[in-house]
């Protein structure tokens, strides 16, 4: 059964654009490299203002930790990853099941 990992990072006030351009720059491009996992990037809008949310799909845990011991492995990401932590001011992760029911991404 697919497991979904939803990743939410709150950015300090008045770092988002910096976030968001370090992503589009450096981040995406160095994730894009490994395994096709992402469902989607989204930001914030009405109530969930300076958020970066994305959406994972994995194959199942064993699938999940092996994708980021890969990213966290890469010399490149790990780069990025010094860069955007001071902008962040909180990161959520939270590891879901699909419903039996509707649709399936």
């Amino acid at each position: 059964m697919a497991i979904y990992e939803l990743r939410t990072y709150t950015a300090i006030v008045g770092k988002m654009s910096e976030l968001v351009a370090l992503y589009k720059n450096e981040g995406w491009p160095t994730l894009s490299k490994h395994p096709p996992k992402l469902v989607g990037y989204f930001t914030g809008d009405v109530g969930a203002l300076n958020q970066l949310i994305h959406v994972w799909k994995f194959d199942d845990d064993a699938d999940r930790r092996a994708f980021w011991a890969g990213v966290y492995g890469d010399a490149n990401f790990m780069a990025f990853a010094a860069k955007i932590r001071p902008l962040i001011a909180e990161q959520q992760n939270k590891l879901m099941l699909s419903a039996p029911w509707g649709p399936q991404p």
